[in-house]
């Protein structure tokens, strides 16, 4: 009877059906297994317990059969001892793994503050010395072309170390990307403040500029782009795949309304808190500007093809500012004027956010150098497309302006709508009589209108690849047209980054031409 109480016990804690933490409640009962297991015991043993060869010690000898030929009873697999050794493991390691979580997560911030750091740190510097030796250019544009012919140099003598560098600053390219449309937006503000005085009969002609010429833009410059591609026999081949952001956590969204909530309360009861009103009402505006874009961010795809994040960002902030003016009697433009104050002792929302474009556009190299072998590959069909989509839209808008009748000085202030704000103040002032207030507004009304509908006629052009969408896009609408597709198709950056950098560069060199300015001119009339 020992001996069967003992087979008993050894059979239940072999059985696959007993319950031992692993398989759940037992299928076989104790008092049912000690009558088998009599019955069986010279079958799985042939001799006594106490007389039987045990295996050595440190091995573990499963039997594969005792009852019958065809019977599962008691055989237990090498994987099942193996699940069970790694589940009774597992608890052990618990510990271990959240202290290595929490360290990788507080070593993740301290890389994207650092690679961050660096890439505002080298934008502030050029910006200074830009200054200093009286460089009109963008010192933004020479910065990206600098690291990107360093990544390219490194490229070629040591290839492991332009890895190296482009993993190291991978933590702020994503950083930007995931916020790139923000830093655009308060251009796109303020803009109530820019239109105010234009007449209304004036106002819409320019807006049927505006219109016709993003989309006349858009079209030349990537049509433009295939065709050279098939004149020049490039076979397409399938970008770099690039990493998309991360979408915004429930925590990031409450954590922002909380800041909101209690900033706007604040300036509404101490308007001079933080020493000025543009310091104390730089929290809520910059929340409800992060707030709005969350909001649009998460709105379904279909709504965001018409109405972008970007559009939702700016409404929320001049919301904000209308509710503030409204509550605090101090009216909108006051408001909106605390938003971009322009002065770097009393900065604003809009000027925290804009304190970012440089480091914005430096880090497009990065974007640039990971397609590197397309934008080599392309490189004809990119600067082709380019140079003739420029030329395009400077004329066909001097052409458009006398044709629907617009003021000549108006019309000589809205031609470099396609080129960037700071390149595009550098080319007006070559002109005399210009409006370089409508100049910086008309630009971000053609960003906008691009970054809103860009994806969607892209679409409907039946322009697929990215080359050709990202050339399209930027030579049409851009920084804020880049910033809203790269957000959706982040393997279009590279190609939006080139084309937004070289279309400034060339629309500046030409407008430098005595004879250009001079054509065009006698264009407008």
């Amino acid at each position: 009877m020992a001996a069967a109480s003992f087979n008993s016990r050894l059979l239940l804690l072999s059985c696959p059906n007993y319950s031992t933490g692993f398989h759940g409640r037992p299928r076989i009962s104790v008092a049912k297994l000690d009558k088998t297991a009599m019955k069986t015991s010279s079958v799985a043993f042939s001799i006594n317990p106490a007389s039987h060869k045990w295996p050595q010690k440190g091995r573990i000898l499963l039997p594969s059969k005792a009852i019958g030929a065809g019977s599962r009873f008691l055989q237990v697999s090498q994987n099942e001892f193996r699940t069970h050794r790694q589940m009774l493991k597992k608890p052990m390691g618990a510990n271990g793994e959240t202290l290595s979580v929490g360290f990788q997560s507080v070593f993740g911030v301290l890389h994207l503050a650092i690679s961050l750091g660096i890439i505002v740190a080298m934008d502030k510097f050029l910006k200074r010395a830009f200054v200093a030796a009286a460089i009109k250019f963008p010192s933004a544009l020479f910065g990206m072309f600098c690291v990107f012919s360093i990544l390219m140099i490194l490229d070629s003598v040591a290839p492991s170390a332009a890895m190296g560098l482009m993993k190291f600053f991978e933590p702020a390219n994503l950083f930007i990307q995931r916020w790139l449309p923000l830093f655009y937006v308060p251009s796109l503000v303020v803009l109530p403040l820019a239109v105010k005085d234009i007449p209304a009969a004036s106002g819409i002609k320019i807006f049927f500029i505006l219109v016709g010429g993003w989309l006349a833009s858009l079209s030349v410059a990537g049509y433009t782009a295939i065709a050279v591609r098939k004149i020049v026999k490039t076979e397409m081949v399938a970008a770099e795949p690039m990493a998309k952001p991360s979408p915004f956590s429930r925590i990031e969204v409450l954590a922002w309304t909380g800041i909101f909530v209690s900033s706007f309360a604040t300036a509404l009861l101490y308007p001079t808190a933080l020493g000025t009103n543009a310091r104390t009402c730089l929290p809520f505006l910059l929340a409800a500007t992060v707030l709005g874009y969350m909001v649009g961010s998460g709105l379904p795809s279909d709504v965001k093809k018409v109405f972008h994040p970007i559009i939702c960002c700016a409404l929320s902030a001049d919301l904000a500012a209308f509710a503030f003016g409204y509550l605090s009697q101090s009216g909108l433009d006051a408001v909106l004027g605390y938003y971009l104050t322009k002065v770097s002792s009393n900065p604003g929302a809009g000027d925290i956010l804009m304190g970012f474009l440089g480091s914005v556009i430096i880090s497009f190299a990065f974007s640039m150098f990971k397609q590197r072998k397309l934008v080599k590959r392309h490189a004809t069909e990119i600067f082709s497309s380019v140079i003739i989509s420029t030329i395009f839209s400077l004329y066909s808008t001097a052409l458009i302006g006398r044709l629907v009748g617009l003021e000549p000085s108006l019309t000589v202030s809205i031609l470099p709508r396609c080129i960037t704000v700071a390149l595009a103040l550098s080319i007006v002032s070559f002109f005399e009589g210009v409006n370089a207030s409508l100049t910086a507004a008309v630009v971000v009304l053609t960003g906008l209108i691009g970054a809103n509908f860009v994806q969607a006629m892209l679409d409907k052009l039946r322009l697929s690849d990215p080359i050709a969408r990202g050339i399209a896009t930027a030579s049409s609408a851009h920084g804020l047209g880049t910033a809203a597709l790269s957000a959706k198709e982040p393997e279009a950056l590279p190609f939006c980054a080139i084309a937004y950098a070289l279309t400034g560069i060339f629309g500046s060199l030409i407008c430098s031409v005595p004879a250009v300015r001079q054509s065009l001119l006698f264009i407008v009339g």
